[in-house]
């Protein structure tokens, strides 16, 4: 009778090859491309397994970048816009070059510096249909998008809502001189042209729903 191999073995830890960053289940890396022209993939570690031999495997599943989604790059998602898929697959450990962040998109919008290791997700992808979770997000000013955290945006103090400078025939310049503005729907001829000096520019990443305020 043949003699049966040793099982694999579960490890609670790797150590990045070459580096003392420690990768531990639930972690978040960025792993080597067969092409090296291409930006490193992200994964998120489910296990760390070892096998009879003692070469190492991670279970991961993959995070996507929106160009690398069905639908492609859109206006409103972010440079370091991940979305987290149900793709998970099984590579070698040795293809993690570093270790990454992906945060939540409420905690993303509060960073004072965003880092090349800071990412985030405030989405989940289903790699074979295209389709999202959520599928509908709020959305803001009168071209109806949502929330482009690397866009400037301006705060009407009347309805509350969030504007992009352009749409509103302003430069991104003159929108950070402003400490009042009211949208062409609240304001009246003499408010519009009352403009002063510094106010915020980024919406909250959990606003509270407003009537003017929808949801696609």
């Amino acid at each position: 009778m043949a003699k049966t191999k040793p099982g694999k073995k579960d490890l609670d830890s790797y150590t990045i090859r070459g580096t003392n960053k420690v990768v531990r289940a639930g972690d978040c890396v960025l792993m080597r491309p067969a092409d090296s022209d291409k930006q490193p993939y992200v994964a998120r570690v489910e296990k760390i397994e070892a096998d009879h031999r003692g070469n190492v495997r991670v279970r991961v599943r993959w995070y996507y970048r929106p160009e690398e989604s069905i639908g492609g790059r859109r206006q409103f998602h972010g440079a370091k816009e991940l979305f987290l898929s149900d793709h998970y697959d099984v590579q070698s450990a040795h293809t993690i070059e570093g270790k990454c962040v992906v945060h939540s998109f409420k905690n993303y919008t509060k960073l004072e510096n965003v880092g090349t290791e800071d990412y985030f997700c405030r989405f989940e992808y289903n790699a074979a249909t295209g389709g999202f979770t959520p599928d509908r997000v709020a959305v803001y000013c009168k071209c109806e998008m949502p929330y482009n955290p690397d866009d400037l945006m301006v705060q009407c103090e009347g309805c509350k809502d969030w504007f992009h400078p352009s749409c509103m025939g302003m430069t991104i310049e003159q929108a950070k001189k402003l400490d009042h503005f009211l949208c062409s729907d609240c304001s009246t001829d003499d408010d519009a042209k009352r403009s002063l000096n510094a106010f915020p520019v980024s919406p909250p990443s959990e606003p509270k729903v407003e009537s003017k305020r929808r949801k696609r």
